[in-house]
């Protein structure tokens, strides 16, 4: 059988018809107190019998299930973020990543955000924030630096012009 590749997101909004049989039996308090929900999980690995799931710190794992799948926006639970301001109707500043649901109605993910102790009261769309990481790709240096060269007698900048 072909497996989705990984990581992959999607939320759990119904409970499966077969009870807890699904979940593994180490998880199952964890596991049954993140769903059903329109949060956002993320499939880490797979084991070759469970999924492994994680929604920030909280981890469990469950087998093979129907999953709602989510397109993500590069967006994850701890990255820090900037708000994007919009004709001087919002505030802009910096936060971290706390919670990320998934809004059928609307068909795109919702982001709570936290500023130091304090939670935002209001969702953003990944249109409204900026990552401050950017976590895809880093492009290689193009600056030529001059390396130093050796005399021997211990004096690294001999021949150095300064």
């Amino acid at each position: 059988m072909d497996w989705p590749p990984l990581p992959d997101y999607g939320c759990i909004p119904r409970w499966p018809q077969n009870g807890q049989a699904f979940i593994h039996p180490d998880d199952v308090t964890i596991a049954t107190r993140c769903f059903p929900s329109e949060r956002v999980f993320r499939r880490d690995r797979f084991d070759g019998t469970y999924y492994h799931y994680s929604y920030g710190s909280v981890r469990f794992r469950l087998r093979p299930s129907m999953w709602l799948k989510v397109t993500p926006d590069g967006i994850d639970i701890s990255d820090h973020v900037e708000t994007i301001g919009a004709s001087l109707q919002r505030e802009l500043f910096v936060a971290q990543v706390w919670g990320m649901y998934f809004i059928r109605r609307k068909g795109c993910i919702l982001y709570r955000l936290r500023r130091g102790d304090t939670h935002v009261p209001r969702l953003y769309t990944a249109t409204n924030l900026r990552l401050l990481t950017d976590k895809t790709k880093v492009r290689p240096g193009d600056t030529a630096y001059p390396e130093p060269k050796w005399s021997g007698d211990g004096d690294l900048l001999k021949g150095v012009d300064l």
